[in-house]
Order: C-alpha cells, then sequence, then structure tokens
C-alpha cells in the first residue's frame, strides 16, 4: 500500500473527488427514480411508523450487470478504486465529517437554537449521536440511503482487487473467485431482505450522526474490503480441503445470520408466523424463542462472525492484517449484543430474566 500513499497527488485527490461525488450522485438519484415497494417500519419511539419504498436490490444489480456489462463489451475496469484508495479514502472522510455538520446546523436551526449557547459536550455528543432520528432529503430517508453507497461502495471495491489481479498476473485465483462470489452473495442476500432492516436498532432508534455517517461511508467500504488486498499476489493453488471446509463456513454463518433476522422480522410482523415447521413460541407474545432465537439470543451475530472469518481465511495464514475484520467483529458485535440486552433488561425486565433462563446462551450453545 505504500506505492499508494506516495502516488496521493492534487490530481488524484480531484479525480477521486470527482468519483465519489458522481458515484454518490447515481445511487441517491437511483433512490429517488428507481421503482420500489412501500414498507411500513416498526414502532419508532414516538409510537409511530415511517414508510419505506425499497429499491436497493434493483440498484444493486443494476449497478452489478453495468460493471459486468461493460468490462465484457468495452474492456472496462474497476482497477483505478484500487489505484486511488487512499485519495477516496480522504474524500470520503472530508464528505462523511461535511454531511454531519450540514445535518448538525441544519437541525439546529430547525429548532431555532443557538449553536453558541451550547457547551462544548453536548456539541459534540449531538455531532457523533446525530439530533434526527430521520433526516429526509428530497423524500429520500437519508440513514436508509447510507447503506447504499456503504455495500454497494464495498462491493465495488472488494470487485476491483480481482481486476488487479488479472491485470498483474493475466488471471483470477481460486481464492480470489471465493473472495468475489461470497461477497456478491452476502450483499445480494442483504438486498434480498432489505425489508429486514427496519425492524434494526439503528433504523428504529439511532440518530443519525457522525457515528452512523462515518461509519456507513467510511468504515464499512474501506476497512470491510481490507482482505482483498492480501489476495491480490496470494496465486499460490489452494487444497479443495480448503476450499470446502472454508465454503461450509461460510454457508453455515450466512444461513445463521440471515434466517435468524428473518425469524426475528417476520414474528415482529406477525406473531402467528410459522417457523421451522411450528407455530412460533413467544414468552408472552412478546419475546420470540422460536428457531435460531431457542437457541441463542444472539446467534445472528455469530453467523456473522464466520462469514467474515471464512473470508478472511480465503487469504491464508501469511499475514494477520486480513483477521483485523473477523476480531473487530469478536469485539464489536459481543459488545453490541451486551448493549442490546441491557436495553431489553430495562424495557421487559422480569420478563427478560425469564427468557434468559429459558435461552441460557448468548452467542456460542453450551459456551457462552
Amino acid at each position: 500500500m505504500n506505492h499508494l500513499l506516495n502516488s496521493m497527488t492534487p490530481a488524484s485527490l480531484g479525480y477521486a473527488s470527482l468519483m465519489f461525488v458522481s458515484f454518490m450522485a447515481a445511487m441517491f438519484l437511483g433512490t429517488i427514480f428507481l421503482p420500489g415497494k412501500v414498507y411500513a417500519s416498526c414502532l419508532q419511539p414516538n409510537n409511530t411508523r415511517k414508510s419505506y419504498k425499497l429499491n436497493g436490490l434493483l440498484l444493486f444489480m443494476i449497478t452489478t450487470f453495468s460493471v459486468v456489462a461493460f468490462t465484457l463489451l468495452f474492456h472496462f475496469s474497476l482497477a483505478s478504486l484500487s489505484n486511488y484508495f487512499w485519495s477516496l479514502f480522504i474524500v470520503a472522510n472530508l464528505f462523511a465529517f461535511t454531511l454531519t455538520g450540514i445535518l448538525y446546523v441544519k437541525r439546529r436551526g430547525i429548532k431555532g437554537g443557538d449553536i453558541q449557547q451550547q457547551s462544548l459536550v453536548k456539541i459534540f455528543s449531538d455531532l457523533w449521536f446525530g439530533v434526527e432520528l430521520n433526516p429526509t432529503w428530497l423524500g429520500v430517508n437519508l440513514k436508509m440511503f447510507a447503506y447504499q453507497p456503504s455495500l454497494i461502495g464495498l462491493g465495488l471495491l472488494n470487485a476491483s482487487f480481482a481486476y488487479v489481479q488479472y491485470e498483474k498476473y493475466s488471471e483470477i485465483t481460486l481464492q480470489m473467485w471465493m473472495f468475489q462470489v461470497f461477497w456478491w452473495l452476502y450483499l445480494a442476500t442483504h438486498y434480498y431482505y432489505e425489508e429486514f432492516m427496519l425492524s434494526t436498532w439503528d433504523i428504529i432508534a439511532e440518530k443519525f450522526g457522525f457515528m452512523l455517517v462515518w461509519g456507513d461511508l467510511v468504515l464499512v467500504p474501506f476497512f470491510y474490503s481490507i482482505i482483498g488486498w492480501y489476495l491480490v499476489d496470494a496465486i499460490a493453488p489452494m487444497s479443495v480441503s480448503s476450499v470446502v471446509a472454508i465454503s461450509l463456513l461460510y454457508l453455515v454463518g450466512l444461513t445463521i445470520f440471515r434466517d435468524a433476522n428473518a425469524q426475528k422480522h417476520r414474528f415482529k410482523k406477525n406473531p402467528k408466523v410459522t417457523i421451522w415447521g411450528q407455530p412460533a413460541q413467544a414468552l408472552e407474545g412478546k419475546l420470540l424463542i422460536s428457531g435460531w432465537w431457542g437457541v441463542g439470543r444472539k446467534l445472528n451475530y455469530s453467523g456473522e462472525i464466520c462469514v467474515y472469518l471464512a473470508l478472511a481465511l480465503t487469504t491464508g495464514f501469511d499475514s494477520i492484517i486480513p483477521y483485523l475484520l473477523p476480531l473487530w467483529l469478536c469485539v464489536l458485535l459481543p459488545h453490541r449484543a451486551w448493549r442490546d440486552e441491557q436495553r431489553c433488561q430495562a424495557k421487559y425486565g422480569n420478563l427478560w430474566d425469564a427468557y434468559c433462563a429459558k435461552v441460557r446462551f448468548r452467542m456460542l450453545p453450551f459456551m457462552y
């Protein structure tokens, strides 16, 4: 990566700015004009429901087929995304800081508040956590929209490593193909089940401040693509047993992750839903104890960690750096699980204690 750091110039930053702004504009316009089904969210903290037009799957598929078509017909290459990686990283950070500032000033202006009278601690807290739950521009909910440039941008960055490898070695290795297929399936299933995002804590209760803005536009695309760097030069053959084992780990993890979230979402929409062939069971009709939620309280997080571990394993064991991503999630997700359970304890009280007694394990059955 050192040569990429050395290649940063005013010209490269200008070109990266053009790429970034054009991409953001394309995502935003696609969100506005592409058709999509309208869904109602879960109850918001003020006991209201918002409506969301969801067209992420169509936007993702159009992006995918456009890249494939331009590559086959016009020899289009995504390698420039890798070449301008650090310039794009700087531009994305500047955009995140600017957007956070605009959201803060706009909301404070609406409230008529005097920013100068706010304490520094209050200003920092409002900038970090946000001051508005659902900021909307031109009819687009910005918090939900941020997932489009975040995840589709991540997909494009990941795909760029395959282009770099092919241009460098005139081949795409099996492990690189695994990396590409794994990520495409992850993103495709996310958008296929995009409605499930409406029942997540981020959408229901988190305000849209720097924490979410930076996480979506910088952390996810630029950190979650770290594994790709180590696959470009990983051209040694991978054994069949390794391919099978890694693929099984990935498929098991993805199945648990998506299916657990699907069960929870379906139950929230209809408590009489069928799960694993049986009517859903819940404590007092509130806390689901069927399916994965009867095995562990946060198995969806366990499945997600398995997915990212499988992605890292495609690089082999020559460097610890690709494993920073699953290691990061091994810290982030247990902490998030703990925070979720603190909120559930405060909300449900003794009923939550009964649920924990019924479903003893959090993320690892018989262990944790």
